[in-house]
């Protein structure tokens, strides 16, 4: 009689999950267990390069990984998990197209990650957009390009002074970056634009708090603030978005403008998905686990990420950040501690003390507290780069990244909107609707211009 082989089922395939993966796919033994990724996406995105991908200096394609490509040891899933269940060890998943089906599970690993964190702010669904993956970066990267192609091409100041306000609403790591990104980018361009100067373009950093950049302290938070202050960029704090009707910005300072381009990027918040069984959940909707990152109550699952209460052991009484840093590490010790639950081992707890942050602010400019140590301007964008290039997943695409940065010190990036890919079939729809009216307006085979034509 054959014994059966266990099934671990993880579910997300960003940070977590696909780091999970990659170290159980290396470190289990032939027919230790089967394990299955499922998510909505076929690929993992390395969300610290989406404001490089966004500004041009890198192609976007480099800053995500194939699942199936790094993971040919797993079953890779794509679509959408509607539901997961402790007490029966099951999950329901549903395809992109076709009836959904249920998959069971020995041990689960449980990362969804999270969504952006939204308000009730009218307006702000129908005109927003968040920066959280590479198609929202891909999208700013053309919607600012083509509101510069639209101002060179129109007399209408009203128009002018609308396609030329960018406003983000968020001032940690994602706001403040891909903000310092694209101003860098439409600024370059202007040189292409001759009827545009960059003091045109209307930049505005909305804060709720007194400070941007928290995560790398007060000082060099203001030390931010100002350098994007000396580029002409508005920097509010302690200033709410009240509305966004019809792309009518509202502060709560009582200011008023027309923007055409709003970024939202004011938190996260863990996935929907959490809320969907039998998951034990603390007040901020993310799932109990211990030290060991063992869901509360249970022995077979696992969670981490933003989705996850993890005890941070280096602050008592305190969880963890919800960031990369601590997302990469956090997958490594959950897959060891899965496979010392899979052999009858013993598990271990997650210790990391953050080791500081980074943040680019666009060509050449940096800002970064390591250790305690700060520092700014041209190191501190060398020390994000390297960084980051060291946790790229892949040799591939750390290659891959690497050549674009060369190539960046030589040729001037790319300026170029390719606005057609928001709606591809744009130009094909206009060519049948212009073909329909001319075979309308053609007189009849049948009538006396026909004939006499023959």
């Amino acid at each position: 009689m054959t014994q059966r082989i266990p099934r671990v089922l993880i579910v997300g395939g960003g940070y977590v999950g696909m780091f999970v993966a990659l170290r159980l796919q290396r470190k289990l033994r032939r027919y230790e267990a089967r394990v299955t990724v499922a998510d909505l996406d076929s690929y993992m995105t390395y969300q610290p390069f989406l404001p490089e991908a966004a500004a041009g200096s890198v192609e976007p394609r480099h800053v995500v990984v194939f699942l199936r490509r790094v993971l040919p040891g797993c079953e890779i899933l794509s679509g959408r998990v509607t539901r997961v269940d402790l007490a029966s060890r099951s999950a329901d998943f549903e395809p992109y197209e076709g009836p959904g089906r249920r998959l069971e599970y020995d041990y689960l690993v449980f990362a969804p990650g999270s969504v952006s964190r939204t308000l009730p702010i009218p307006g702000l669904a129908e005109c927003g957009i968040g920066f959280k993956t590479l198609e929202e970066a891909i999208h700013l990267r053309n919607h600012v390009l083509a509101k510069l192609d639209l101002v060179a091409s129109t007399t209408d100041e009203r128009v002018r002074r609308r396609a030329l306000a960018f406003v983000f609403v968020g001032g940690g790591f994602a706001g403040v970056e891909a903000l310092a990104e694209l101003e860098d980018m439409a600024t370059e361009a202007c040189r292409y634009f001759p009827a545009i100067r960059p003091w045109d373009m209307r930049w505005t950093l909305v804060e709720a708090s007194d400070k941007i950049l928290p995560e790398v302290g007060a000082e060099m938070g203001e030390w931010t603030a100002e350098q994007l202050r000396g580029r002409g960029i508005e920097v509010r704090t302690n200033t709410l978005l009240r509305s966004a009707e019809n792309h009518h910005i509202v502060l709560s300072d009582g200011d008023e403008f027309d923007a055409d381009t709003l970024v939202w990027t004011a938190g996260v918040r863990p996935n929907p998905l959490v809320r969907s069984g039998d998951l034990p959940l603390d007040a901020h909707d993310r799932v109990k686990v211990d030290a060991c990152l063992v869901v509360e109550g249970t022995s077979f699952a696992f969670a981490a990420g933003d989705c996850a209460a993890v005890p941070d052991l280096t602050r008592p009484g305190e969880t963890t950040p919800a960031n990369a840093q601590h997302a990469v590490r956090q997958a490594g010790r959950l897959a060891d501690n899965l496979l010392a639950t899979l052999r009858g081992g013993r598990r271990e707890p997650y210790v990391h003390r953050s080791a500081g942050s980074v943040a680019s602010l666009g060509l050449y400019k940096g800002v970064a507290n390591i250790y305690g140590h700060k520092v700014r301007g041209f190191p501190a964008w060398l020390l994000h780069r390297a960084y980051h290039l060291s946790k790229v997943p892949t040799f591939n695409k750390k290659t891959r990244i690497m050549v674009d940065w060369t190539l960046g010190f030589f040729f001037r990036r790319e300026i170029v909107s390719l606005g057609a890919m928001q709606d591809p079939r744009q130009e094909f729809e206009f060519a049948a609707r212009s073909g329909h009216r001319e075979a309308r307006e053609r007189p009849p085979a049948h009538s006396g211009a026909a004939r006499l034509g023959g």
